[in-house]
Parts: C-alpha cells; sequence; structure tokens
C-alpha cells in the first residue's frame, strides 16, 4: 500500500495513476492462486454442496474485485490529493470487500490449497493456546464490533489520519487495520455466535455500527473547518474542491452510502433470522404433527 510521492496527482493523469506495488499485488495475487486451487480440491474431493461453493467462489472473486479497485487501481492514488476518495477507498473495504470475503468462507478452500502435513501444522497452531483464547474473545460480535468501531473512530482522528497520509508505514497500517476488524466484524456477525443466537444480537450490533458511523459522517459533513492538514488546497483545487468541500463529501459517503449499507446488512440478518424461526416452527409441527406447534407454546 505504498503512498503517493511527488507532485499531487492531477485529473488528467488519473488512469494511468494505477498501483503496482509488489506488497499489495503478491498477497492478493497469492491468495487467489491459495483459494482457486483449495476450491477446485474441495469441489474433487467433495461433490456434495457444488451449489453452495460456487456461491463462495463468486462471493470471494467479487470480493478479491473490490480490493483491487480500492488498493491498486487510480482511487487509491487519488486518495493522496482527496479526502473523500481516500474516504471512498475505506468504505469500499470496510462495507463491501470485507463481508464479500467473509461469506466466501477463505478458509476451507486455503486448507485444502495446501498439503495435509502443513495442513494439520496449521490446524495445530491454531488450536493452541493463546491463539485460541485471543480469537474466541475477539471473535465475539459484542468484542468484534466495539474493536471495528474504536478502529474507525481513532484513524479518523486528525494526527492519525494526516499521518496515514503521510507515511506510507502509517497509511499501511491504517489499511491493515481497517481490513483486519472488519473481516473479524462480519465473521462475528454472520457466523459467530451471533447466529448461533438467532441474529438478533448481529442486527442490533450492525444497526448501532451505522449509528456511530452515521456521527461519524455527520461530522464531517457539516464541519465549515477542515480536520486535515494534509489536504491542502494545491491537491483538491485541481478537482474543483476546496479542502473543507472535499471534507465534506467524504462525510457525505460515509454518511449516506455507508449508512446504507449497513442497513441493508442489518436486513438481510433479520430476514434471516425470520427465515430460521419459520423453520424451526416447522419442524416443531413435524415432531408433534399439530399445527399448534406454530402458536405461543412453540415460539417459547
Amino acid at each position: 500500500m505504498m503512498l503517493h510521492a511527488g507532485s499531487a496527482l492531477a485529473p488528467h493523469d488519473l488512469w494511468r495513476a494505477w498501483s503496482v506495488e509488489p506488497a499489495v499485488i503478491l498477497p492478493m495475487a497469492v491468495t487467489a492462486a491459495l483459494y482457486a486451487r483449495g476450491a477446485i480440491n474441495a469441489s474433487r474431493r467433495s461433490p456434495h454442496g457444488l451449489q453452495r461453493q460456487h456461491r463462495a467462489a463468486v462471493a470471494f472473486g467479487a470480493g478479491w474485485l473490490v480490493l483491487a479497485i480500492a488498493l491498486v487501481s487510480p482511487l487509491h492514488q487519488l486518495g493522496g490529493v482527496l479526502f473523500s476518495a481516500h474516504m471512498a477507498q475505506h468504505e469500499l473495504l470496510i462495507i463491501i470487500a470485507a463481508p464479500l470475503l467473509v461469506l466466501s468462507r477463505p478458509v476451507v478452500p486455503f486448507l485444502w490449497s495446501i498439503p495435509m502435513n502443513a495442513r494439520r501444522v496449521v490446524g495445530g497452531v491454531f488450536a493452541r493456546e493463546p491463539v485460541r483464547s485471543i480469537w474466541s474473545v475477539i471473535s465475539l460480535p459484542a468484542v468484534a464490533t466495539v474493536l471495528h468501531g474504536a478502529a474507525i473512530w481513532a484513524w479518523h482522528a486528525p494526527p492519525l489520519y494526516d499521518a496515514s497520509v503521510r507515511s506510507e508505514l502509517v497509511h499501511t497500517a491504517q489499511h491493515a487495520t481497517f481490513l483486519g476488524t472488519a473481516l473479524v466484524f462480519w465473521w462475528a456477525i454472520i457466523f459467530g455466535r451471533g447466529r448461533r443466537a438467532g441474529h438478533g444480537m448481529s442486527v442490533i450490533l450492525v444497526f448501532l455500527t451505522a449509528v456511530h458511523t452515521t456521527v461519524l459522517g455527520a461530522l464531517l459533513a457539516v464541519s465549515e473547518t477542515s480536520w486535515y492538514s494534509a489536504y491542502t488546497l494545491s491537491g483538491t483545487g485541481p478537482w474543483g474542491l476546496t479542502t473543507v468541500e472535499d471534507q465534506q463529501l467524504g462525510g457525505l459517503l460515509m454518511w449516506v452510502p455507508a449508512t446504507i449499507g449497513y442497513l441493508v446488512a442489518a436486513l438481510a440478518l433479520f430476514a434471516s433470522w425470520m427465515r430460521e424461526s419459520e423453520l424451526r416452527v416447522l419442524s416443531r409441527e413435524k415432531v408433534t404433527g399439530s399445527p399448534l406447534a406454530s402458536g405461543p407454546i412453540a415460539l417459547r
């Protein structure tokens, strides 16, 4: 995730501003190759559930493509001169790429992509303390939500955000924190203990995340002063924006489209919760042989 050096990116240079940094390209290429190899091996050895495997592969491909747009396309370089572009980059990572990658269930294909002996070693490492204990804590839906929210608010503090624009190392840490906490958050929400609780807690936590990110976006959007000194008029001016207008646009991106994304996820979780409730009722009806099982007694 190397940052942009030299003169500020101008509009006429945008479509030539692709990022080809090895620190980004190589990990993305390796993960794509491992997933593809593992998915093929898994489908050959376990032909059952091919439709689900195909859906997972589509989710991985879509998530990987969104990562490429955020980290390799000209949007990455544009984030060095426009706060709004940097904000769009973050929202792509957090709200689109992360949940898609989680839905692809990449752990299983990754394990299938390596030899059996190596698979056992990896499994043994994650089964040991303190790795297992740490994961059991941070993957709790409430804990994952707090960690993800803390990362979002902390990195938008002016000193840290300015540092992320000026330093390659800090910029890498920022993106790694956003993506890492987002992956844990969405895994905990979709597949973690919230799912086993019937998605009720997950719906609440996604809604709370939408609320606090809306507050942050609104604060940025209505501010009449620029929060971040790393963005200057020499960078935003060629794009027809003052630094305050650029910040307000970035705030609107967090306020409106990002909030909609969280709310769509909450509605999808709620719909899944309702479907699971219906399936439990139908199951009880089959066991009892009576439609009364769908009444208040069955729901207790």
